[in-house]
């Protein structure tokens, strides 16, 4: 299963990006993470089922410093594979 998402909220300069590409090594997804220029983070993961539900719940808790106001969770664009290990990109 795979799913594109983008965070809002006080996403960025808090490790965000850091903390999802972690969690998401945890739990053996494939994929990306990035900030974007309007200040949320934007990425793509793909992995079980089970793993996926478990990496949107940490998405949305955040890092300690970070506040998520809101989680977008779609079905992406599935042209492309997706790099394994969950990769941070610039």
């Amino acid at each position: 299963m795979r799913v594109a998402f983008r965070v809002h909220g006080d996403v960025q300069g808090v490790g965000y990006r850091r903390f999802a590409a972690r969690e998401a090594q945890d739990l053996g997804l494939a994929g990306w993470v990035r900030n974007e220029p309007d200040g949320t983070v934007d990425g793509e993961a793909e992995g079980p089922e089970a793993a996926l539900e478990a990496f949107r719940a940490r998405l949305a808790r955040g890092p300690a410093f970070a506040s998520v106001s809101r989680l977008d969770w779609n079905p992406p664009d599935v042209r492309s594979s997706l790099p394994h290990p969950f990769e941070i990109r610039r």
